[in-house]
């Protein structure tokens, strides 16, 4: 299994408070955040590729010593994630895990995506639908509808960041990232490429509702984490 981490955004919404800190680099417990899941990842067996872009040297520095492939998205100021993971795509041809490297979350998660069997999965939480980044709507535990301003409503759960999926699922996303990139739609997350199937295909999601976990979107996610592993969460 390979897991590929996107870390080539520069995080506007926190670059104001860590100034030119990548996000995923700041310190939790004394270690670089990056450093901490790639380290996870590796302790389960699998291959790790890092896309890079902003401060790419410090992504490089956090993760000094560790045996991780790098992939550089030269165009990261003007692109988004979609085009990172463009860069590493040749990597994408086993069972997988795809993850934002801004996410902070526990092994007991780990655990929990990497012991389901759906072709396609999409780790989210039920217990975070009235505050939070990306939602969806889901039916029998797939994905339905998905979106930041997905009415309450409409919403019963938050995405968490990552997505699993077997070997025998590669294609259809590469052929579906390759139709993106081949329209100009730089632009796009690239979670993008799973929820434009959802309509098509089963897209499974994994609820890890009651375990810890927080993506740095602002400065105060990375005080919770902070106050989470002091004890005080």
């Amino acid at each position: 299994m390979k897991a590929i981490l996107l870390a080539a955004g520069k995080g506007t919404r926190i670059s104001r408070m860590v100034k030119d800190v990548p996000k995923s680099t700041l310190p939790i417990n004394g270690i670089p955040l990056i450093r901490h899941t790639v380290s996870m990842l590796l302790d389960t067996g699998m291959e790790v590729c890092v896309c890079i872009g902003y401060q790419k040297e410090k992504i490089k520095q956090a993760l000094d010593g560790l045996p991780v492939t790098y992939y550089h998205n030269p165009f990261y100021d003007v692109t988004n994630s979609i085009a990172s993971l463009w860069f590493a795509r040749n990597e994408i041809n086993d069972d997988m895990l795809i993850l934002n490297a801004d996410v902070f979350f526990s092994k007991e998660i780990l655990s929990i995506i990497l012991s389901d069997r759906h072709e396609v999965a999409i780790a989210m939480d039920t217990g975070r639908v009235e505050v939070g980044d990306y939602f969806f709507k889901t039916v029998n535990g797939c994905v339905k509808k998905y979106g930041k301003d997905l009415p309450r409503e409409e919403r019963n759960c938050e995405y968490v960041g990552m997505i699993r999926f077997n070997k025998s699922f590669t294609n259809k996303f590469c052929t579906e990232m390759e139709r993106f990139i081949n329209s100009q739609q730089h632009h796009r997350w690239w979670e993008e490429t799973i929820y434009s199937m959802s309509e098509k295909t089963n897209i499974y999601t994994i609820d890890v509702k009651g375990y810890f976990w927080s993506e740095i979107d602002y400065f105060d996610d990375y005080e919770r984490i902070l106050a989470y592993l002091d004890g005080k969460l």
